[in-house]
């Protein structure tokens, strides 16, 4: 062949969520330790592709990507029609522990970011035990609501073009225009409802202020990195977080904004690696 192939391989997963079936994409590169990925609200596993293709990370971590059900290439849930999507805390650590489970992954390393990032505290407040480390990249208690959720569902809009106006200024005036518009490509391509469905649990039911007691970084490292350019989840709001949170590790990136490992992947890994050669030594 003249052409390189990526290492990236795409496959199905069937398991139970609240009570339904739910058939699942993901995708999977390297060998080691596991490493699940959570994909931002509206989007899919797309975004973490160049770490999938990243052999600094895929020579140790065994990296595994999956879309959300309702997200990407997954299916809503079996029964789906005639409801309508809505994400909650409840049903967000479900999934994500039925996923690692559906695939016998025992204690793996998690990323989140943006909505992943906000379910990776819960995480490491409710269920640390089960993960070997966890990383919150834009991540933070709680962020003030600054956009209209009524326009992101109507049949007289274009909802996936309004969806990638809604996040185009997140992203960083340094990220490379071949990343920024993969990025917002990717909103375009959003469900029906799906990215309002995500924001429920963004804007209404994750409100974790003064409710993260229970984190124990000792037993589970917890890493917190945000954008110097995002003005959904501040710097501030992370900083803020994470004084709450002993041993909490936070660093914040330069010339990222709320995308960093799909807007300018190349500026993300200079603070993930760090961070991951931290959980192989440990």
């Amino acid at each position: 062949m003249s052409a390189a192939l990526e290492p990236i391989v795409g496959r199905y997963v069937s398991f139970d969520v609240a009570g339904r079936r739910c058939r699942v994409y993901f995708e999977e590169a390297g060998s080691g330790i596991p490493l699940v990925c959570l994909h931002t609200a509206g989007a899919d596993n797309r975004q973490y592709r160049h770490m999938l293709c990243d052999e600094a990370i895929t020579s140790r971590f065994r990296v595994l990507a999956f879309d959300m059900p309702w997200h990407g290439k997954s299916y809503p849930p079996e029964g789906w029609q005639g409801s309508e999507y809505q994400l909650t805390t409840e049903l967000y650590v479900e999934t994500i522990t039925a996923f690692c489970d559906a695939l016998d992954l025992r204690r793996p390393a998690l990323i989140g970011c943006s909505i992943g990032g906000r379910i990776v505290l819960q995480l490491a407040n409710a269920h640390s035990d089960r993960f070997r480390a966890l990383i919150g990249v834009e991540a933070a208690d709680y962020q003030q609501p600054w956009y209209d959720t009524s326009w992101l569902h109507r049949g007289d809009v274009h909802g996936g073009e309004v969806c990638a106006a809604l996040v185009s200024g997140l992203i960083a005036p340094q990220s490379p225009p071949l990343h920024r518009h993969e990025t917002l490509w990717q909103y375009m391509q959003s469900g029906p409802g799906v990215f309002r469905g995500d924001l429920y649990f963004y804007r209404v039911d994750s409100d974790l202020r003064g409710r993260l007691d229970g984190i124990r970084t000792d037993i589970c490292p917890l890493y917190l990195l945000t954008g110097e350019y995002d003005f959904s989840c501040s710097p501030d709001d992370t900083l803020r977080t994470a004084q709450a949170i002993p041993g909490a590790k936070v660093s914040i990136m330069r010339e990222v904004g709320h995308f960093p490992m799909s807007e300018n992947p190349g500026q993300f890994r200079h603070y993930l690696l760090p961070v991951l050669d931290e959980i192989c030594s440990s």
